[in-house]
């Protein structure tokens, strides 16, 4: 984007055809645009990822460098996040990679204010004060951000070593004693758990779990509003069997990208489906619900997604209308927050009423996030209706589909938005604390 931006402008000719340069012009760009989203804020964060030394974060260390000397040491502070490596064997925690990190910003121009220093234990005072001494830094500035079982733990931790009172004193403001008791309330419930449920997360990106994270949480908070500890067992698509899933209480198919691990997908879905499991597909998810269906339902052997199989002669799930003609790759998708309208009487959303949505929301209108660039084709909505395959859910003003649930079903619905982006510890989405909900219930049934 910033780079983009910097082009854009020497084709207007905004730099009088003078060279362009990293430095000043993208520097400049990056700088420009920090400022603009802080006007009007008291405070901005700004992250810079990757590791001090690395070529492609130089530009923006060097930004932060000069927006220090413009703005002033008052009203800037600089926080590095740095890695202290534990030896199990000898129990020993070892300061150099943070020294030695330390050493690159500060050639560079940059002297950390506060070290934030993430280890598998937590850091005894003498290795916080050898940091500090090696690293020019008080030792009550360096901040010791150790493993735990729930990342709901970190704001108590942080809180307990004075994070909050070091930045506020730094930028001179009005403290105000903080309520943590939301967060102790969480922590507390979380350690207080007793029973469970085994819920199958049938993925393709599972060698990463990060790349689920946000699934992860969301599981979490359904299952805290439900009193219950979620056991996520993790099915890699491209391997799944049926007895896999046997002893499964809950069946999550998540979203992805491309046809690696599909059929495994599809198999699973079809075990929930056959099975009477609890099943939650989300936005790929989602799509192979309807896959599924009417290969196995409907009869149409051959259906697919135009994704997977251009050709295919029942493209149930085929490419947006207004995405048909875009080459471009980035940035194009379908993103953001839509209204969804769900029909009454339904497990969902505008959701139709009398449907399941409707029962989990209890409402007609909702805005949930969206990524994505298929959808149902809505030349097989009768179909599949007709079948009892509803769509419960409705965005109203392209009749796209949002949500698919099963009517004979105990919980099998498909939502092509991702509702995991707004769930949270305290208010888990409504979808994950009904799946969590049922899959205990199920559990339950089964014993």
């Amino acid at each position: 984007k910033i780079y983009n931006s910097v082009l854009e402008k020497e084709r207007k000719g905004a730099y009088l055809g003078s060279t362009v340069q990293v430095i000043p012009h993208v520097t400049d760009e990056i700088k420009s645009m920090i400022l603009k989203v802080s006007k009007d804020k008291d405070i901005t964060i700004v992250e810079i990822g990757g590791t001090v030394g690395d070529i492609e974060s130089l530009p923006f260390l060097e930004a932060i460098r000069q927006l220090q000397l413009e703005l002033g040491k008052q009203n800037t502070l600089f926080i590095h996040l740095t890695y202290v490596p534990y030896i199990s064997v000898a129990g020993e925690l070892k300061t150099k990679p943070t020294q030695h990190s330390v050493k690159e910003l500060r050639a560079i121009g940059i002297q950390p204010d506060i070290i934030i220093c993430r280890s598998e234990v937590e850091l005894p005072q003498d290795v916080k004060s050898k940091i500090a001494m090696f690293c020019n830094v008080k030792p009550e500035n360096v901040i010791s951000a150790y493993d735990v079982d729930y990342i709901y733990k970190i704001p108590l931790i942080l809180k307990a070593q004075n994070l909050d009172k070091i930045i506020i004193e730094a930028f001179n403001l009005e403290q105000k004693s903080p309520n943590l008791s939301k967060w102790e309330d969480i922590v507390s419930r979380l350690e207080s758990l007793q029973d469970s449920v085994n819920i199958a997360i049938v993925g393709k990106y599972i060698k990463l779990k990060d790349a689920y994270k946000s699934l992860i949480e969301a599981l979490i908070h359904g299952g805290i509003e439900n009193k219950l500890k979620v056991n996520m067992v993790w099915l890699d698509s491209e391997n799944v069997e049926e007895k896999d899933l046997e002893h499964m209480d809950g069946i999550l198919i998540p979203g992805g990208f491309g046809e690696r691990g599909i059929e495994g997908k599809i198999k699973a879905l079809n075990y929930g489906r056959t099975h009477n499991i609890p099943t939650f597909g989300i936005c790929l998810g989602m799509q192979l619900m309807a896959v599924e269906f009417a290969r196995n339902v409907l009869g149409f052997k051959d259906a697919n997604s135009t994704e997977f199989d251009p050709n295919t002669p029942n493209p149930v799930i085929d490419i947006m209308e207004d995405q048909k003609n875009i080459e471009n790759m980035g940035g194009t998708m379908r993103l953001g927050a839509y209204e969804c309208l769900i029909k009454e009487n339904t497990k969902a959303y505008l959701i139709k009423e009398n449907t399941k949505a409707y029962e989990i929301y209890q409402e007609n209108l909702i805005y949930e996030r969206h990524r994505h660039r298929y959808e149902f084709n809505n030349k097989y909505k009768e179909d599949f209706e007709k079948n009892g395959f509803i769509a419960s859910g409705i965005y109203p003003k392209k009749s796209l589909v949002e949500i698919l649930e099963l009517k004979d079903h105990r919980w099998y619905i498909g939502c092509q938005f991702h509702p995991e982006f707004k769930s949270k510890p305290f208010k888990a989405h409504k979808l994950f604390a009904s799946f969590i909900e049922n899959a205990y219930i199920y559990k339950k049934e089964r014993s």
